[in-house]
């Protein structure tokens, strides 16, 4: 029944479109398009039942709002009353008789009025946010105004009780404006959890009366790193100080703010590690006082953490208490990820404290570290959350995970019978590129494409149905590493966030997503009147490659974005609606660049190379680290590496040498062998010491070797560097690539001792 009910809601949507209807984004549980239009006009009233509902009077207040945001006219809210019941009118009322749970709400619209109705000021609140998004606003000048809704049926609730998104402010801060910005985004499309991620090692935001050094001195830093982290060798920094913090006033504001739109603050406290900022306003909390400490002014993670001692957990317990006294909300996160135990193991305390408390190792000192701060969270009556670490030595008794390593930590404490919320980076890490790296602002890393967010699954298959009832939700994180502005943090965001909001609304089973595609094409531009720089990543156009029977390389393009036309050339110029339209496969006979378009903004341009090595079986006489190319095709698909920013065309080779040999199937004239190496030092990516490129005719007898050292500066930026084999007339069936790993780093680089690795992409023979 729930398949047939889902394949009728596709089709009703899908013959929405074209006249722009229905683009709601979550899509309603249960959902029925109708003939006709409600026409909000300037003596159409907001009619509140019961009046005396406080709740239910803002609730209405904010919607009329929102409406005269969105160029609609002001509108009155009215008490209800005879002489209004029978007019054309929107009725917001509550209704203790639905069975649709706090959250849930039942919506007609009909050309003669609009009904909202809920048992919870909540749902009703939801309700609105519905209607806000399927206001159209038709005018060309102001007397031509004309605004309305579709009519429709709708019976609504939601699939997670807990629907998230996590905001740090720690690596850049983000103004009140800001914040309050993305708490009404997350509200209008449902999403009722606001994760406030508030101190790091990079800054510490929050105002605690008692320990003032907090902000004086932990809210600053004196400088940023230059580039991504591992771009730059030594690193480079800006010389800018950068800094901020949030009073508790405006805080209390904030969260007053996220109440009348029912969205709820968890605020997070990081524990016991990610501390420098805290260590550096008070350095009697680490594990060695003499030592001086400043907040951080790169990213990563650092050795010095808090020290188990009852002066810091008063410490902890004090800002604790006065972070309850301004968050109303059930739960407190207390972080517990990425801490390193190197402080611990070299602290006499911290091994006389294991020994006191029959610790067995520092896993089991964090949990007694987490298990001391959660009975006291505990006691105030509150709960605490921590990301999937605190599992490590024990899990705290009544805590929450949030799982963010993968699914593994949720699945294990869901089957410990506790709750969990599912946030994995692979799904649900926005701070990724979503797009082609080398065209993409720079991010932190990995690609995390909208297609992908949307065909995430939260509820994990390996659960019992007793088990999956402890996945209270999903959640998306927008870490700022590398997004130092709103404008930034709102490319990142949305509209991914929009696929993971209608993941925690709609009811499981199957989706689809040409279909949510298609709605949010339409529901893009309604967040234009609120200034949300959103990525328009849906109307991108990407390409892959594919061999046919007659050998020759063939061009696929795809887009997410279905509807649209795609136009191409191969000749170097800017394609438009003139140019060649895609059809099928493009064949390509030689190298070539090809760009594309679509009328909507997509572009791509990208250089495929055509050489004797495309498509040809090769062999590693050594594996690539980690599977690096499972399917032995990276290196001849005819798609370069682009750049250091984007791994995931190189294969790597981690502590040891590279040994590849490339058969062409015939023997053939070879004049030129060519490949790439990437440099990137800081993160131990040495280019190898040499390199040799030989060929053969049999495959046993390599001969007319060419042997050559790969020359670099150490310092400087990250860089991808050529090596060339001249052969001139030389003739072979078989390519030899052997490349020497450079070893340990050398000393006076940060990882000093440590293996190097190297990668390369792409052997093009000529």
């Amino acid at each position: 029944m729930r398949v047939l009910f889902f394949l009728l809601l596709l089709s009703l949507t899908a013959s929405a479109q074209s006249d722009n209807q229905y683009n709601l984004i979550p899509f309603p549980a249960r959902f029925a398009g109708q003939d006709g239009r409600f026409t909000i006009s300037p003596a159409t009233r907001l009619v509140v039942t019961p009046a005396a509902d406080a709740g239910v009077r803002a609730i209405a207040q904010t919607f009329a709002g929102q409406l005269k945001a969105a160029n609609a006219p002001a509108l009155t809210v009215a008490a209800a009353s005879p002489a209004l019941a029978k007019g054309a009118h929107i009725f917001l009322t509550i209704n203790k008789k639905l069975n649709l749970g706090a959250e849930g709400y039942k919506l007609t619209v009909a050309p003669g009025k609009i009904l909202a109705e809920a048992s919870t000021p909540k749902g009703l609140f939801y309700a609105t946010q519905t209607m806000r998004q399927l206001v159209h606003v038709e005018t060309q000048d102001a007397a031509s105004l004309r605004v309305s809704m579709p009519a429709c049926q709708i019976t609504d609730k939601p699939r997670y009780s807990y629907r998230g998104m996590m905001l740090d402010v720690t690596r850049y801060f983000m103004p009140v404006s800001y914040v309050k910005k993305f708490i009404d985004l997350m509200a209008m499309h449902k999403q009722n959890t606001f994760h406030w991620h508030l101190t790091n090692d990079q800054g510490w935001r929050i105002d605690i009366k008692k320990y003032p050094k907090l902000t004086q001195v932990g809210s600053k830093r004196a400088e940023t790193l230059i580039g991504h982290y591992d771009q730059n060798y030594p690193m480079q920094f800006d010389g800018k100080p950068h800094g901020g913090f949030y009073t508790q006033d405006e805080i209390r504001d904030v969260v007053r703010y996220a109440q009348s739109r029912y969205v709820t603050i968890i605020p997070e406290i990081e524990m016991p590690g990610h501390a420098l900022a805290a260590l550096a306003a008070y350095p009697e909390l680490s594990c060695d006082p003499s030592k001086k400490y400043e907040v951080a002014r790169h990213w990563g993670i650092f050795d010095d953490v808090f020290c188990p001692s009852e002066k810091t957990f008063t410490f902890l317990q004090d800002v604790l208490t006065e972070v309850m006294g301004l968050f109303p909300g059930q739960y407190i996160h207390i972080g517990g990820d990425e801490c390193p135990k190197k402080a611990w193991k070299e602290s006499a305390f911290c091994q006389e404290l294991m020994k006191k408390n029959g610790l067995k190792n520092e896993d089991q000192l964090q949990s007694y570290f987490i298990r001391r701060i959660e009975k006291f969270v505990n006691s105030k009556g509150r709960s605490i959350i921590g990301w999937d670490e605190i599992l490590e030595g024990g899990l705290a008794p009544n805590a929450t995970v949030m799982s963010w390593r993968g699914t593994a930590g949720g699945i294990a404490a869901a089957k410990q019978k506790h709750n969990v919320i599912m946030t994995p980076t692979d799904f649900c890490y926005l701070d990724y590129y979503q797009s082609n790296p080398a065209t993409e602002p720079l991010a932190i890393g990995g690609y995390l494409p909208l297609d992908k967010v949307y065909g995430y699954e939260p509820t994990p298959a390996e659960l019992t149905p007793d088990q999956q009832k402890h996945i209270l939700g999903v959640q998306g994180n927008l870490w700022t590493e590398y997004i130092a502005t709103p404008e930034q943090a709102d490319y990142m965001a949305w509209p991914r966030a929009l696929a993971l909001a209608e993941i925690g609304w709609m009811p499981a089973g199957p989706r689809n997503f040409e279909d949510f595609a298609m709605r949010l094409k339409n529901h893009l531009p309604k967040l234009d009147p609120l200034k949300v720089n959103y990525a328009k990543r849906l109307f991108d156009i990407s390409a892959s490659t594919q061999a046919n029977d007659q050998g020759q390389v063939q061009v696929k393009l795809s887009k997410l974005d279905s509807d649209s036309r795609i136009f191409y050339t191969l000749n170097g110029k800017e394609p438009n609606d003139k140019s060649s339209e895609y059809i099928g496969p493009i064949t390509l006979t030689k190298t070539t660049t090809l760009r594309a378009m679509t009328q909507t903004g997509g572009r791509l341009t990208q250089t495929f190379t055509l050489h004797k090595g495309k498509n040809k079986p090769y062999t590693y006489a050594l594996a690539p680290y980690k599977d690096g190319d499972p399917k032995s095709t990276k290196l001849t698909d005819g798609v370069r590496g682009e750049t250091p920013r984007d791994r995931r065309q190189w294969s790597g080779f981690y502590g040891t040498d590279m040994d590849v040999t490339l058969d062409l199937g015939d023997v053939t004239s070879v004049t030129k062998v060519s490949l790439n190496f990437l440099k990137i030092i800081l993160d131990n990516g040495f280019p190898p010491t040499s390199v040799e490129i030989a060929i053969s005719r049999d495959g046993q007898d390599f001969k007319e070797a060419i042997a050559q050292p790969v020359t670099y500066e150490l310092a400087g930026s990250w860089d991808i560097l050529p090596v060339v084999a001249d052969f001139k007339t030389a003739r072979a069936r078989y390519v030899r690539i052997r490349a020497k790993n450079a070893g340990l780093c050398p000393t006076g680089h940060p990882n000093a001792g440590e293996k190097t690795w190297f990668a390369t992409d792409e052997i093009v023979v000529e």
